[in-house]
């Protein structure tokens, strides 16, 4: 039975090398997962795709990977096995692109390379192996092609066997992206979670999990309304809960909803028993049955740490996501994002984030023509306007979340917004601008700024300093301010306006934003009027 699937999300992956798939043109995805490996074969149709076949093989490929840091060699001659089958029950659908990517295990794995190069081998297939961010963006994309996400803050997970990835959005938009070590083979393998748990070894596991939860995640800034979770772990969890006994799964489980103390229950249950035991549960896979216990305790610790009392499960994830981006991708191949579609998805971004739109233009018109004016004389790019531009349109997209702390929800909302036309510095460098344009001024403590090169750091700190004084010049939100002009010498700048009204309020708050630009440019900054 086929299943229909909505226009696909714009998404910025890196294509296959192969053709790209349009109307009726069938293609392919292989996730090569720490647990599993699945193949899904899709048709392209005007609204999106139809599934025409699956297949799954347990190959559990990250099987002693925490106490080796290698691949299994016996875990690696299955995989290679299935994906010889993949290859060509791909091939004998008549697929004209493969896209395989192999996630956490591969990833970590000392020997993932040499598994990727048989591979390509022995059967002639490409592996990518995506990072843990890519495989959040991926669940995520699916997430919000299957539910309405764009008026409420919800999170995503998905669990897999070596990782788990969370993603916070709010009305639509990714706010947070979370990496963590959290499969549910590795999490099972670290504690001794695979038959009966004593209640101190549970314990012992939960700390586990919240070490690594703390570890890699701050305070978020809000909290989710739902916890959507994609993966086997929750798919299982929602199997045994109904315990319907159908032969299509995920059909029978799909939108399914649990609490948290129905998830505290299971995990009781669960652990208490033994292997052989928990092989006879209704609804859970007897392949799964040694993992579930972890996997359902991460499930449970994350609903803790993100204060989310109801979890629902997705039955798509990475695959859905990446058949989505094999679409849009194919529909994009060979066509440039021009500078005007490039401005055009930013205003759309800020809108979208509740910008004031007639305030950002004006800061970005500012904020263009001082970094024109000055870029000779004090040392920078004038081909950097395009990026203060950008970052001053959207340097408040940040209030999407709350107002203290703003600039730094800023910098996380753009470098996660996947803007079409940006390199990938790009985009880094403009979320730091507008991480910038209020607070302390850039510091190497600050990890996104010290992960910058040296070039690019001189190149943050110096737009900043132009942005905070933009900004302040339309400190009243009147766009007063129709003419500016920049004069450089020694030891001065002075920035002469005509205004169109009173602008005294603006060159107030201007005067008490140049602390920035002094320092970084080693010069007083004066202001003045422009007669009439």
């Amino acid at each position: 039975m086929s299943t229909e699937v909505n226009q696909p999300v714009t998404s910025s992956s890196k294509a296959t090398k192969l053709v790209m798939p349009k109307e009726g043109d069938r293609f392919a995805a292989i996730d090569i997962g720490s647990n599993s490996v699945r193949i899904v074969v899709a048709q392209a149709t005007m609204g999106g795709y139809r599934v025409l076949d699956e297949e799954r093989e347990n190959t559990r490929l990250a099987a002693s990977l925490t106490e080796t840091g290698s691949l299994d060699p016996e875990a690696i001659e299955s995989t290679i096995a299935a994906l010889r089958s993949f290859y060509n029950i791909a091939k004998g659908q008549g697929a004209v692109a493969i896209r395989a990517i192999a996630t956490s295990a591969v990833r970590d794995a000392k020997n993932g390379d040499e598994f990727c190069k048989r591979v390509k081998d022995e059967i002639g297939l490409e592996i990518e192996i995506i990072s843990a961010r890519e495989e959040g963006r991926l669940s995520f994309l699916s997430v919000a092609r299957a539910f309405d996400v764009s008026n409420r803050p919800v999170a995503i997970a998905d669990i897999g066997g070596g990782s788990t990835e969370i993603v916070l959005a709010l009305d639509g938009v990714v706010e947070e992206m979370i990496t963590t070590r959290l499969g549910a083979v590795r999490v099972t393998e670290a504690c001794g979670l695979g038959s009966r748990c004593k209640e101190t070894e549970l314990r012992q596991a939960e700390k586990y999990i919240d070490r690594e939860l703390r570890k890699h995640s701050k305070k978020p800034g809000f909290v989710p309304t739902m916890l959507y979770g994609a993966g086997g772990t929750f798919t299982a969890m929602a199997s045994m809960m109904t315990a319907t006994g159908a032969s299509d799964e995920e059909a029978s489980v799909r939108g399914f909803r649990a609490n948290r103390a129905e998830v505290r229950h299971l995990i009781a249950d669960l652990a208490s028993q033994t292997l052989e035991e928990r092989h006879k549960v209704p609804g859970l896979n007897p392949r799964r049955a040694d993992i579930i216990v972890a996997g359902l305790l991460v499930i449970e610790r994350i609903m803790r740490h993100l204060k989310v009392n109801v979890v629902q499960v997705h039955t798509g994830g990475v695959r859905d996501g990446l058949l989505l981006t094999m679409l849009e991708t194919g529909k994009s191949s060979g066509k440039t994002v021009t500078s005007e579609e490039r401005r055009l998805a930013v205003e759309r971004f800020a809108e979208r984030c509740g910008t004031d739109l007639d305030h950002a233009e004006q800061v970005a018109w500012l904020a263009g023509n001082l970094l024109e004016q000055l870029a000779v004389p004090l040392g920078m790019d004038v081909k950097d306007r395009p990026l203060i531009e950008a970052a001053a349109i959207l340097s408040n997209v940040g209030y999407l979340i709350n107002f203290d702390g703003h600039h730094k929800h800023s910098y996380q909302l753009i470098r996660n917004s996947d803007l079409p036309g940006f390199e990938r510095d790009e985009l880094q460098i403009v979320a730091n601008v507008a991480r910038y344009h209020r607070g302390a001024r850039p510091k190497h403590k600050h990890r996104p700024f010290a992960a910058l090169s040296d070039e690019n750091q001189d190149r943050v700190a110096e737009m900043a300093a132009i942005l905070r004084l933009a900004l302040a010049l339309d400190r009243t939100h009147q766009q007063q301010i129709t003419e500016l002009k920049a004069k450089v010498t020694d030891k001065e700048v002075e920035i002469a306006v005509k205004a169109s009204g009173d602008a005294e309020l603006d060159l107030w708050a201007a005067r008490r934003k140049v602390a920035l630009f002094e320092r970084v440019f080693e010069r007083k900054v004066r202001f003045a009027t422009i007669d009439q």
